[in-house]
């Protein structure tokens, strides 16, 4: 059972993380990476980024979960569903994203004291964590602005 409050966010941020560790390794994720990133010349690490981006942010529908239940998927459920809400559409990038080599961060934030209500993945590009935002229409890069709580977690 997942506890109340910081802890539940980072137990769910550990489940999130393992997900991602594990999804990385799918055949059908990795094989989705590569033909998404297949068109751009080699080592252009911030287009192959974009381009994953672009594909959760756009290919896959945000829908919520199930009433007053926290589900996570896995990353080839939520392939296969091209459904999920914004932990389900952060594991599929992560995995995506790591299946090719790209480091990337889990990032929970809140806007009231002490909660969390979103989450959202980062990846380094050069120096610099890049965030990336799928449940919004906006581009590459934008972060939900001005957040009281902020928790990262490496993966």
């Amino acid at each position: 059972m997942i506890p109340q409050g910081k802890a539940g966010v980072i137990a769910t941020l550990k489940i999130m993380r393992d997900f991602i560790r594990t999804g990385k390794k799918s055949m059908p994720v990795r094989l989705l990476a590569l033909d998404l990133v297949s068109d751009l010349p080699q080592k252009d690490f911030p287009g192959e980024a974009s381009s994953l981006f672009y594909f959760v942010r756009d290919r896959i529908r945000y829908v919520r979960d199930v009433d007053n239940v926290e589900t996570l998927q896995t990353p080839d459920k939520t392939l296969q569903f091209r459904a999920g809400d914004c932990d389900d559409k952060t594991i599929l990038l992560g995995a995506l994203l790591n299946s090719i080599g790209h480091p990337v961060r889990l990032v929970a934030i809140g806007y009231q004291p002490g909660v969390f209500a979103h989450v959202y993945l980062e990846t380094k590009i050069g120096s610099k964590w890049v965030p990336l935002e799928t449940t919004e229409p906006q581009e590459f890069g934008w972060a939900p602005p001005n957040p009281r709580e902020r928790l990262v977690m490496s993966v």
